[in-house]
């Protein structure tokens, strides 16, 4: 599935995985959620309620990255690298950024992103 990310004048194009846990997030789109910064390398937001498990697990993500950390249960937009690992239990990837996943650095602090499905 496609989607759109948008926050202020930026807007991203994405693509979801095949798994359970992404198909459910599919399900909650369109959402906006107030995200906050973390460690300068990625933008977080909680969701309503928690995802479904299936995908699998892991310690390490990629610029780029929609990944879901269910002890939030928030999602997360990675947008730089700092080369530290994610703690247990980890984080679930759910999709990738087309390109420009950086542009969230200019965003200090909080942002309001919409993501909405586009296919």
């Amino acid at each position: 599935m496609r989607i759109r990310l948008t926050a202020g004048e930026t807007i991203l194009n994405a693509t979801l995985d095949d798994n359970a846990t992404a198909r459910d997030f599919a399900s909650l789109l369109p959402l906006t959620l107030q995200m906050n910064d973390l460690l300068k390398r990625e933008k977080y937001g909680h969701l309503p309620r928690s995802l479904a498990a299936g995908g699998k697990p892991r310690s390490s993500y990629e610029i780029g990255n929609i990944a879901y950390w269910s002890p939030g249960p928030d999602i997360a937009i990675f947008y730089d690298h700092d080369g530290q690992s994610i703690p247990d239990p980890g984080i679930v990837i759910l999709g990738e950024i087309d390109s420009e996943a950086d542009a969230f650095k200019k965003y200090d602090g909080t942002v309001d992103v919409t993501i909405e499905a586009i296919d």
